[in-house]
């Protein structure tokens, strides 16, 4: 005799969670049923054990050297406090989210390693073992464009002004 052949609709493609949930089913009809489930082995009921309440300790003389040391926080330094603090004197009013400080925090950490690139290839070119507020100057005239640059001269020099002052 030979296997009847039983016609089925064409499937759709299968994704394998799809595969797994059609092998499993057709497995499940196409072997024998199975067994019965025997009831567990009757379980004891847990027995609640009241415990003595941990006492308090006092540190002993060593001072509790005892105790596991807590790793130190690596401390990473950024510009946020004084981003957060220039933004309070242009505009009170307006706060800033955390990714919008964090891209600022970015920026600012940018353009000081440009700065700082620029003026040690200025003091190498001159033959100076020290970058000093000339060659800060200077970069800041060749890597900011037109009236930026003017700006930030100006503050630099009321800045570094103001400090040799005090």
């Amino acid at each position: 005799t030979t296997p009847i052949k039983t016609s089925s609709p064409p499937r759709a493609p299968q994704t394998s969670s799809t595969r797994s949930l059609v092998a499993s089913t057709s497995a499940e009809t196409a072997m024998a049923p199975k067994a019965e489930k025997k009831p567990a082995a009757e379980k004891k009921p847990v027995e609640t054990e009241k415990k003595p309440k941990a006492e308090k300790r006092v540190p002993g003389k060593d001072g509790g050297a005892d105790k596991k040391k807590k790793k130190a926080k690596k401390s990473v330094e950024t510009y946020k406090i004084y981003i957060f603090k220039v933004l309070k004197q242009v505009h009170p009013d307006i706060g800033i989210s955390s990714k919008a400080m964090s891209i600022m925090n970015s920026f600012i950490n940018d353009i000081f390693e440009k700065l700082a690139g620029e003026s040690a290839k200025l003091a190498r070119y001159n033959k100076k073992p020290t970058i000093t507020s000339r060659e800060i100057q200077t970069a800041v005239r060749l890597v900011l464009p037109g009236e930026l640059a003017k700006h930030a001269v100006s503050e630099g020099t009321k800045a570094v002004t103001k400090f040799t002052s005090s």
